[in-house]
């Protein structure tokens, strides 16, 4: 037994020497090292072949077996370097020698980084596509990027919207192909809001001003966003799903090349993220859009162009309990509600634009754009709240700690609504521009009309013990001394009907030029705005108001050793009342209003260097805005509402600086710091913090990946905001509601991988079917930590005291996502 053990033993070594002699016989080896241009070693390069492969080590030296007789291709391959390629065919073991130099991505980026100096001399930002769709966020999309910019602040995750540099929702200007788009008119929250307009699957450039921007954008106080989608090269699918939507995006173009089109469809469900929050509620939404652009090249000179976008925003909200702590450690107060009723919402939208472009010879092009939108509202709901708000025993040592022990509210809350509006927004544009030499000229003339048909009917009634608390100001109640005869009245009633119609007339012209001061490349560019306006109100008297509005800027890039560019800008900025600003808390129409007022100057500078052997840019700007004929506003979640005068005067100034780079090689990543203070003093009763007063923006975008597995990603989206005013109910006086909300803290990280792309080809059989394939885990809201966006105002029956309850936002959620391209 022994000895056959011992022959089997031995004829095992045998095959196993002369197989892995077999093997050593069709194999021999590949080495080397791998270098930059300045013969620096380069660490963890993948040196591959099929699927197998090895890395560099940290003197870039490699060593990979590789078959005889046989031709293949090694793939050289670093995020921070162009990917080398070398075709070998070895007929003997002789073991080849072979170290190549690897080129520097960035120098794929020097043309790129010349023609961005006139978007910064402009005091433009270009952000990058492709970042938009990789960065986590419970509303991804461009809107989301911008979270995470310098002076750019919101902080409700629901929302699409944002404050730049102290001002509000409202006075942003959003442009997607030139032409100006809007959002619906009666949304209150971020959870009601759904989609954004801009699909970001369609999005080729994208541009964003905080302020100082040029003549040939409108009529706002605060910012620009300049959207580009693209124009089709081939035929392509892109399809993205997750555990709160998905969307589908088709694009391609004729043979002849004159007709191409791209379509997306997107569908998105919030209620994973609301049901993260305090309130118990029965939530079913329903956000969907449609989007199609169309380009038809009738010659090289002519072409027109088609934007439509068609959306159904269905918000039905059942809300059941909630209980909320707040207060201090020492008077913790605790806010019990049980609720009965609903809410149901439905925003219906569509928009559509023809545009044509007419390029008469290489300096002179025509443009002329014809668009109209449309929103149908309707608001309905009937909510019961019965709270119970008490003192929550804060003794250590109690048996009761923790619990409530005396009740200082008790009552009820109704709340009803049927809000209607139908709103119906066109226009029509001419512009040319004029190129000579290095000199521009841009001429433009914009007619807009406005039809706004507005039904309000909304009240409240607040019950206590069995009595109806009566609104401000009415009659006293001397019970049981003397009867009370006066009517019965909610505390909060608005009933309006309102049909507005606005006309505008508006045009610019500017003119830029880029010269050269010696040695030293200047650009500069000065032009002027007017519009004219009239307002007629519920068959009344029109009223008209004109504004002319001057604006330059000028940048120089000094020929330094150093890569500075410095830039000034400003002008006298108006922003002429939308329908909003017309209407005040009570839905009466004041066409009287005029525009609000801003004197703006902003100091810039971009510093751009190399660090570790990668590129770095810092972006600094310090701006002041002063401003007059301010109209001002409460916030209520996203709802903005006006006093409809301009009885206040405000200013805002802070310092934004941005230091984007490699800090992963091959990976931008940018930390963004903001500090501001912005303040308004109404009726002249002395200067107070204005809603959007958010003093310390921290925003970090970071990006990295696994070194031996480079298609593994990670990204993490980073907001700190400090506490903005809590507000106050709108029939009050903000003088006397100025506490602040808790600071906004929320990171987000996303987990995604890489399985096919334009780099990888695929390796399995399922994968061939696509271009591209990723799959990957997002965590929201990280630490799962509690921020909140506004106060619930509830009223205390023995002191009389509104108390603001914070309305907290979203906790952690997980979310799964795909995409696939075809």
């Amino acid at each position: 037994m022994y000895k056959a053990t011992l022959f089997v033993k031995k004829l095992l070594f045998l095959f196993l020497f002369f197989s892995s002699f077999i093997v050593a016989q069709n194999t021999t080896t590949i080495k080397g090292y791998v270098t930059n241009q300045q013969n620096k070693p380069i660490k963890n390069v993948s040196v591959s072949y099929l699927n197998k492969g090895t890395t560099t080590d940290a003197n870039g030296f490699y060593q990979l077996s590789i078959p005889i007789r046989k031709t293949i291709r090694i793939t050289f391959s670093h995020v921070s370097y162009q990917k080398h390629l070398k075709k070998v065919t070895l007929r003997s073991k002789r073991v080849l020698t072979y170290s190549p130099t690897l080129i520097p991505l960035t120098k794929q980026l020097d043309e790129v980084v010349i023609k961005d100096h006139k978007n910064a001399a402009k005091g433009i930002t270009t952000v990058n596509v492709a970042k938009v769709k990789r960065l986590p966020g419970v509303n991804a999309g461009v809107e989301n990027l911008l979270m995470t910019f310098a002076g750019v602040n919101n902080n409700n995750e629901l929302s699409t919207q944002y404050n730049v540099r102290g001002g509000n929702f409202d006075e942003n200007l959003v442009y997607v192909n030139g032409i100006e788009v809007y959002r619906p008119f009666l949304v209150r929250s971020g959870q009601q809001e759904g989609l954004s307009f801009i699909n970001a699957t369609m999005v080729q450039n994208i541009h964003f001003s905080a302020g100082g921007f040029q003549a040939k954008y409108g009529d706002k106080l605060s910012s620009v966003l300049d959207i580009t989608y693209r124009k089709p090269t081939e035929f392509k699918t892109q399809v993205e799903l997750s555990l709160v939507g998905g969307s589908a995006t088709i694009e391609g173009i004729t043979k002849n090349k004159k007709v191409s089109t791209i379509l997306g469809i997107r569908h998105r469900d919030n209620s994973l993220f609301v049901n993260s929050k305090q309130i118990e509620t029965n939530y079913k939404p329903s956000f969907t859009d449609v989007q199609a652009y169309l380009t038809y090249a009738i010659t090289n000179k002519l072409a027109f162009h088609f934007l439509g976008n068609f959306s159904i925003n269905k918000y039905n909200y059942t809300p059941i309990s909630r209980r909320t702590r707040f207060g201090t450690l020492i008077n913790p107060i605790e806010l019990i509600v049980f609720y009965k009723g609903q809410e149901k919402d439905q925003y219906l939208t569509s928009f559509g634009a023809v545009n044509s472009t007419y390029t008469i010879n290489e300096n002179l092009s025509l443009d002329a754009t014809a668009s109209m939108y449309n929103t149908q509202e309707e608001e309905y709901f009937d909510i019961l709240a019965s709270y119970n708000l008490g003192e929550v025993n804060s003794n250590l040592g109690s048996e009761n700690f923790g619990k409530v022990e005396f009740s200082t509210g008790i009552g009820s809350q109704l709340n009803h609504a049927r809000n209607d509006l139908d709103a119906l927004i066109a226009n029509f544009q001419l512009k040319t521009s004029y190129k000579k030499d290095k000199n521009q000229l841009d001429v433009g003339i914009k007619y807009q009309t406005e039809n706004i048909k507005d039904r309000i009917k909304e009240w409240e009634v607040i019950d206590s013990l069995g009595f109806s608390i009566r609104p401000r100001h009415h009659s006293l109640n001397n019970q049981p001394y003397d009867p009370y005869r006066s009517e019965i009245k909610p505390f909060q009633s608005i009933r309006a009907s309102n049909t507005v119609t606005i006309n505008r007339i508006s045009g610019f012209a500017q003119f830029s030029r880029r010269n050269f001061w010696n040695e030293h490349e200047v650009w500069y560019n000065v032009g002027l705005r007017f519009q004219n306006w009239s307002v007629r109100a519920n068959n009344g008297s029109a009223q008209s108001h004109f504004i002319v509005s001057p604006r330059a800027q000028f940048a120089i890039k000094p020929d330094w050793e150093k890569d500075m560019l410095f830039r000034i800008s400003g002008g006298l900025y108006y922003q002429p009342p939308f329908y909003k600003e017309l209407k005040n808390n009570l839905g009466a129409i004041h066409p009287e209003v005029n525009a609000q007022q801003s004197i703006h100057a902003v100091v810039g500078n971009d510093y751009s260097f190399t660090l570790w052997e990668r590129p770095f840019k810092l972006t600094t700007e310090l701006y002041y805005k002063q401003l007059s004929n301010v109209n001002p506003y409460t916030v209520d979640n996203v709802r903005i509402r006006y006093q409809a005068t301009n009885n206040a005067t405000a200013y805002a100034t802070g310092l934004d600086v941005r230091l984007n780079g490699e800090f992963v090689p091959g990976n931008e990543s940018w930390i963004s710091l903001g500090i501001l203070k912005t303040q308004e003093n109404i009726n002249e009763q002395g200067y107070i913090a204005r809603p959007t007063d958010q003093r310390f923006k921290l925003g970090i975008l970071f990006q990295d990946y696994v070194p031996n597995l480079p298609d593994l990603k990670a990204y993490l989206n980073l907001v700190y905001n400090s506490g903005v005013p809590g507000g106050s109910p709108s029939y009050a006086n903000p003088y006397q509601f100025q506490s602040r909300l808790g600071a906004y803290k929320r990171a987000d990280l996303g987990v995604s991988y890489v399985f096919i792309d334009a780099n990888k080809k695929a390796v399995r059989k399922w994968l061939r079917n696509f271009k591209e394939f990723t799959a990957g885990l997002e965590l929201f809201n990280l630490f799962d930590i509690n921020n909140s966006i506004t106060n619930t105002w509830v009223r205390d029956v023995y002191s009389k005291t509104m108390y603001g309850i914070p309305n907290y936002m979203t906790g952690r959620v997980l979310n799964f996502k795909i995409g696939m391209q075809f």
